[in-house]
């Protein structure tokens, strides 16, 4: 609302509310996490006087202290640690003890989120913005109500973003007071390397766990009630990535679900499956989703609506049914990536002023999967492309053809372009192996450029490196379509 219209509604609440407001803001944002810090610091150096609040002790939300960078670092450090690396490429197993490997991987872990906490809070800091650290709920829809350890105050804002993210799903059927029992927030907690886990759920975040697991020698089960693992994926690379898993040893249970599970004290977990099987393990991972963090905000107060699991419903510039209150992250479901929660945070704050430079979330978004090995994939899928009646040609380049493919040892890495047959623009990019997640960015690029398979086949990569699965998989490409052509 004009700067006027706010002040003089700040007067009259105050009076007819008899509130005492601590402090008024520009915006405040409730929540702490990459998209929240990214959208309080896009405003504040728009030059307008920003709060930020954390329920939380520390900054960084899921993403930093208990989600994407720990579980990567953790899966880093298992690489490392246990000797798959060397092994793989060298042939000889440099691994730690056991007994050192979970000190190891828990101070690594730490030492990461810990860094990362401290570059956020500077970030901040260099733009002004206030932190403070507390529950936040909204008395009405310009007011909110801060309650922390010792104190609780009162802020007013002309407009709001609400960034708390997410939580893990935790159905009632397990007993998560059991001290083996955990959800993928609580994984770094177990306090010891299991012989033997199980993890429901074979999403994202399961298969990265599993990953992880079966790289530190414990014996992996998965269940999921579907029939194959990640089905967004393009066919081959969830193929290739089950094989991979399943030579790690990791056990599958398809079309399964836990119909009850029982967890006594001093007891390990087990799980009964609707096929009637039992299994019983060291620790027991429960990766069935997520929901968002909007319990505690009161929404009804401030006129927000929100749909299942707590997901606050936007519109394409991220407002709230109360169009001064935004969202953005995992709190508006998905993609509910850091990468993408960072650039809604930027946007929004950048709409919510006025900005003239605030543009729109780019359609094309990287999927990355930090499995052993990565997957990641840009565009379409071969089989999305051809049901929508699009020709394709695909071409493939498999790291073992490569010379740094050989030295790294990754035997079973590949690369699928897909093209359109038409005019051989690329439309989809899909990996597995070895910095998958990185190389994807190269296909990224080019398709945000409206590129075609001449750009691959031209382009000079550095030697040995990776970058020239492309130019492999352009040239194979090339080839099929001369061989679809002659025939």
């Amino acid at each position: 609302m004009p700067q006027l219209v706010w002040s003089l509604f700040r007067s009259i609440h105050a009076a007819q509310c008899d509130v005492m407001i601590v402090d008024t803001f520009d915006l405040i944002v409730i929540g702490g996490g990459p998209a929240g810090a990214s959208g309080a610091v896009e405003a504040a150096r728009l030059g307008k006087r920003v709060a930020l609040i954390e329920r939380l002790e520390h900054l960084g939300g899921a993403g930093v202290n208990t989600g994407t960078i720990p579980s990567k670092t953790l899966r880093e450090a298992a690489l490392t640690l246990s000797g798959v690396r060397s092994r793989r490429s060298m042939g000889v197993d440099l691994s730690v003890r056991p007994e050192e490997m979970l000190q190891a991987l828990s101070w690594r872990a730490m030492d990461v989120a810990r860094n990362e906490r401290q570059a956020l809070q500077g970030r901040l800091e260099r733009q002004g913005v206030h932190v403070l650290h507390g529950v936040a709920s909204f008395i009405d829809s310009h007011t909110i109500r801060i309650a922390g350890t010792d104190s609780v105050q009162e802020l007013a804002a002309e407009k709001f973003l609400i960034a708390t993210g997410s939580c893990p799903v935790r159905p009632p059927e397990f007993t998560f007071e059991h001290e083996h029992v955990c959800d993928s927030d609580e994984v770094l907690k177990l306090g010891f390397v299991p012989e033997k886990v199980v993890i429901v759920g074979g999403g994202v975040i399961g298969c990265e766990y599993a990953c992880t697991f079966a790289a530190l020698g414990t014996e992996v089960h998965v269940i999921d009630g579907r029939k194959a693992l990640l089905p967004f994926l393009d066919e081959d690379i969830a193929d290739a990535l089950t094989e991979d898993m399943v030579r790690q040893g990791v056990q599958f249970y398809w079309n399964e679900r836990v119909v009850s599970s029982r967890s006594l004290p001093g007891s390990p977990p087990t799980v009964v499956l609707s096929s009637g099987k039992e299994i019983t393990a060291d620790a027991l991972l429960v990766c069935s989703g997520r929901q968002s963090n909007t319990a505690d905000l009161m929404l009804a107060a401030a006129g927000v609506t929100f749909g299942q699991r707590g997901l606050i419903e936007v519109n394409a510039a991220y407002q709230s049914s109360a169009a001064h209150i935004y969202a953005v992250g995992d709190v508006i479901g998905a993609p509910a990536l850091a990468s993408t929660g960072i650039e809604q945070g930027r946007l929004a704050a950048a709409h919510a002023f006025g900005a003239p430079f605030a543009e729109n979330l780019p359609k094309l978004l990287p999927t990355g999967i930090y499995s052993i090995p990565e997957a990641s994939m840009v565009g379409e899928t071969e089989a999305a492309l051809r049901q929508n009646g699009v020709a394709t040609i695909v071409g493939r380049a498999y790291y073992a053809d490569l010379p740094r493919g050989g030295i790294m040892g990754d035997r079973t890495g590949f690369l699928k372009l897909v093209f359109r047959q038409s005019d051989m623009r690329l439309l989809g990019v899909h990996i597995i192996g070895e910095q998958a997640t990185e190389l994807a960015h190269i296909g990224l690029v080019a398709m945000h450029a409206e590129a075609g398979v001449d750009l691959l086949t031209t382009v000079c990569f550095n030697f040995p490196t990776l970058g020239d699965l492309y130019k492999f998989a352009a040239l194979d490409a090339l080839a099929q379509r001369a061989s679809e052509n002659a025939t």
